[in-house]
């Protein structure tokens, strides 16, 4: 059997990469669970009933809760998230206030999205004018957008946005509403509203998983397969080497 003769070098390199390639697996595992969880969540929300506006703010875990609505939107006042795509496509969604009349509430209804294909003109969208029966859930986001910089401030409308806050919102409008996002089912009111829930599927995580613990895997072979074989100079070396003691006492002689 040969002898296990790991190397400096390799130890140290495995000692440092072997841990992070595990954290990483495990960590896309954790991803892929938390996006399965997200999933059925949301199913099971959307199969539930909905909800009056009146009882919003007092109902705790909001996520995906199904809404319906009756009112009329603020047309004056529009919000134009900018940076969305469809199929390869700009464009911008649509963010409006709306007021419930059941409830007295304000809500901030994200419309959909609509293509923006020229900068150069503003997005064309039309506000229904007429009170409107919605149905609608609610959209908590997971965390801050990233942002490379803040919204300009600007007092005209409607606002190019990179992200949308409805509590920052309303001081604006000198208004007391909602603190999420709604979004539309679709409706006669609403655009494009094919919102992704995840952005990537848990069976994307797994993937990456399987390749990194692939990785860890690949890195521990290649270094037991070093570290057990010999190389061939060294044997050469441990050959030559009493032929040379031989000779050298046969000089002496």
């Amino acid at each position: 059997m040969k002898p296990f003769r790991p190397g400096i070098a390799p130890t140290l390199v495995v000692l440092a990469l072997l841990p992070v390639l595990i954290s990483l697996g495990c960590w896309q595992l954790g991803r892929g669970e938390e996006k399965r969880v997200m999933l059925a969540h949301y199913a099971e929300r959307r199969a539930a009933p909905p909800m009056t506006a009146e009882l919003l703010p007092a109902t705790s875990d909001l996520a995906y809760r199904r809404v319906q609505l009756r009112g009329s939107f603020d047309a004056e006042h529009s919000l134009l998230l900018d940076n969305s795509t469809r199929e390869g496509k700009a464009g911008v969604e649509l963010i409006q206030p709306f007021h419930d009349q059941a409830s007295g509430l304000w809500l901030m209804v994200n419309r959909g999205w609509l293509p923006w294909p020229d900068r150069r003109t503003p997005p064309v969208f039309d506000t229904p004018a007429q009170s409107l029966n919605l149905d609608a859930w609610v959209y908590v986001s997971p965390g801050a957008t990233f942002q490379l910089h803040p919204d300009a401030q600007s007092g005209t409308w409607p606002k190019l946005v990179t992200a949308i806050n409805p509590a920052k919102v309303w001081p604006e409008l000198n208004r007391e509403g909602f603190a999420h996002e709604l979004r539309l089912d679709t409706g006669s009111a609403a655009y494009r509203t094919d919102w992704p829930v995840v952005a990537m599927g848990p069976e994307k995580h797994l993937g990456y998983a399987v390749q990194w613990f692939a990785m860890a895997t690949a890195l521990v072979g290649l270094y037991l397969y070093l570290s057990f074989s010999q190389p061939r100079n060294a044997k050469n070396n441990k050959k030559e080497k009493p032929h040379g003691n031989s000779d050298e006492s046969s000089q002496h002689v």
